[in-house]
């Protein structure tokens, strides 16, 4: 079960992500993701600090929406991940390609 809410902060569209991401789930964050880089919202802080596991699935598409914001000029940042979300992040060496945040305040004021 994943729970995402998707909100606005001046520029920066923020979207965060409540239980797990898994291979049931990871579409339901890629749509999130994809409606709001299709709407022209390409600064983009994903909160995964609610998120206690996240498969190669929720990987894939964190990485797709990251790749998308890239090629609109934009980009898709980290805030907070959990332990173990981060744990993930950087065995798949995805800590080197995206801007993790301690909070989602830094976040969003990266932008």
């Amino acid at each position: 079960m994943v729970d995402i809410h998707v909100s606005g902060r001046d520029q920066v569209t923020l979207v965060e992500v409540h239980g797990r991401v898994d291979s049931m789930t990871a579409s339901q964050l890629g749509e999130a993701l994809n409606k709001e880089l299709d709407s022209g919202n390409v600064h983009v802080v994903l909160d995964l600090s609610s998120v206690d596991y996240m498969s190669s699935a929720g990987l894939r598409e964190i990485v797709t929406g990251l790749k998308k914001a890239k090629r609109a000029a934009g980009d898709l940042r980290l805030a907070q991940p959990s332990d173990r979300v981060r744990e993930v992040l950087e065995m798949a060496g995805l800590d080197t390609i995206f801007r993790i945040f301690s909070t989602q305040a830094e976040a969003v004021g990266s932008f």
